[in-house]
């Protein structure tokens, strides 16, 4: 009996981007379940590409053409999305069918679909709680409430890659009465990466040394403690650098960010921009004397993984999510004045040892809770139960 199996709300299979898009390509490549049939909508920019399809790696994959509108892109491609699914299940005529919804991005027109698919299960994984990030207004953080609200309200089960996030869904809806899994985001247990090209060029052009920088690899938005952990490596003073990767926008918190730490003036930040090479990044996590996290919406953080993977050394904003994820292999830290500072000051000191010790615990960490193969059984599970109930 074959289960179809559509996702929705990322921006593609191996789309080179960002969290989802690595979710959704290692749900499937570590799928061992032949009984299963994934499809999945691609975006693109290209109108002629508009509902073309393709198998890859025994997959659909469909373009679907989204005009860029900034913020509302992934909106407008998630409702298109959405149509594209309900049109193929009836076209089609599938049976066994199930829409994996990424995010809460359109909860109050869910029904449009919901509605029309009787006998398609809906799963919502609402990812974190998106109108807790600092970066949004007020009228839009309302919008961002409601929509998570009825995407509760109308989907069949709801998947969460945090345990905190869980525990908020069930005690937030309990009078929905909605099912809800703990599944987590995964990591590989990667290897020596050579130093390619990428690095070649970057470590001449920033001066960079092997162990001798701290390392951030984030969005460059304010709810990932920017300001903080800047301001307050700038009063250390460590000879080491402090490497940024992210998508530097010339935009209204980076100007802001100038304004409140003059950070230019500081020679050890070194602000690479964005960088897409999955070895050179590699290369940058297993090289850095210490890894930063800032992360303080949201669930199981893919970065954050990955450091914990690649990266001996971890400091990590002091939040239930990267509690949850880090435990005790990992150092912590909150916004309170000159608490980073004093944390950055103590790990100088550490031994070489002690420094293994937790590079060590870091690893056993991620083998024993975020293994992709452990996670993509668990969704399995998750699909099938949902497809029993029929």
């Amino acid at each position: 009996m074959k289960k179809h199996i559509f996702i929705v709300g990322a921006r593609g299979y191996k789309f080179n981007y960002g969290g989802w898009e690595t979710f959704v390509t290692n749900l499937i490549l570590n799928n061992k379940d032949e009984s299963f049939s994934f499809y999945v909508p691609h975006l693109t920019y290209e109108k002629e590409k508009h509902l073309q399809s393709e198998q890859i790696d025994g997959i659909t994959r469909t373009y679907i053409y989204t005009p860029e509108k900034g913020f509302a892109t992934m909106f407008l491609f998630t409702i298109k999305s959405l149509n594209y699914v309900r049109k193929y299940i009836k076209k089609h005529h599938l049976k066994n069918t199930v829409v994996l919804i990424l995010g809460c991005k359109v909860g109050p027109i869910l029904p449009f679909w919901t509605w029309r698919l009787k006998n398609t299960k809906f799963i919502i994984n609402p990812d974190g709680l998106e109108w807790q990030r600092d970066k949004w207004a007020w009228w839009i953080k309302q919008c961002f409430k409601l929509s998570e609200f009825t995407s509760m309200l109308f989907c069949d089960y709801c998947v969460c890659d945090s345990k905190s996030i869980q525990s908020y869904v069930d005690k937030k809806y309990h009078s929905l009465h909605i099912p809800t899994s703990y599944i987590a985001f995964g990591a590989y247990e990667n290897g020596k990466p050579k130093k390619n090209e990428i690095v070649k060029k970057l470590w001449k052009e920033y001066d960079i040394k092997d162990h001798e920088y701290y390392l951030i690899v984030g969005r460059f938005v304010p709810e990932n403690n920017y300001e903080t952990m800047i301001k307050e490596f700038m009063k250390t003073k460590t000879k080491k650098d402090l490497v940024i990767i992210c998508n530097l926008e010339k935009n209204k918190f980076y100007e802001h960010l100038q304004e409140e730490t003059n950070f230019e003036k500081d020679k050890r930040i070194k602000f690479i921009g964005s960088l897409y090479d999955s070895e050179a990044l590699l290369y940058f996590r297993q090289h850095a004397f210490a890894y930063l996290h800032g992360h303080s919406a949201g669930g199981t953080n893919p970065s954050l993984l990955e450091a914990l993977s690649n990266t001996e050394l971890n400091i990590l904003y002091d939040v239930c999510y990267n509690r949850e994820v880090g435990e005790d292999a990992c150092f912590y830290y909150t916004k309170e004045l000159n608490n980073l500072k004093k944390v950055i000051e103590k790990v100088e000191h550490l031994s070489q040892k002690e420094i293994h010790e937790l590079g060590k615990k870091a690893k056993q960490r991620v083998h024993d809770a975020y293994t992709w193969d452990s996670i993509v059984t668990k969704y399995e599970e998750v699909f099938d139960k949902l497809l029993e109930e029929k």
